[in-house]
């Protein structure tokens, strides 16, 4: 069975930091991208970022870009976000998926390219 269990989030103060972890058991990151995603209350859930399976190359959303560091531990089958400087914006359930089918767009972040999704971790940032 292939489950995806996402860690690391919680209550920080704006300006602080966190490092989410997306830990996979029945499936192996390589040769596959990862992305995160996260939904804020109230709101649709959208990309966060990608790490290719190729090159390790990155993708960043526009409001992140800067401040979110995506990377992945082969030895330890887990991708990891590391966060620094936190909004009360970036307040969300992150989700960590993987990207199991590629439309061709360079968009990374098409949730329909995307399966085998966690069940999300909290991260709340107070202002």
């Amino acid at each position: 069975e292939v489950q995806f269990v996402e860690s690391g989030g919680g209550l920080v103060q704006s300006g602080g930091s966190l490092r989410l972890s997306c830990a996979a058991s029945g499936f192996t990151f390589d040769g596959f991208g990862t992305g995160w995603f996260r939904q804020a209350p109230g709101k649709e859930r959208e990309g966060v970022s990608y790490i290719s399976s190729g090159d390790g190359s990155t993708y960043y959303a526009d409001s992140v870009k800067g401040r979110f560091t995506i990377s992945r531990d082969g030895a330890k089958n887990t991708v990891y976000l590391q966060m620094n400087s936190l909004e009360p914006d970036d307040t969300a359930v992150y989700y960590c998926a993987s990207r199991t089918f590629y439309s061709g767009d360079a968009y990374p972040l098409h949730e329909y390219e995307y399966d085998y999704w966690g069940q999300g971790t909290q991260v709340t940032v107070s202002s």
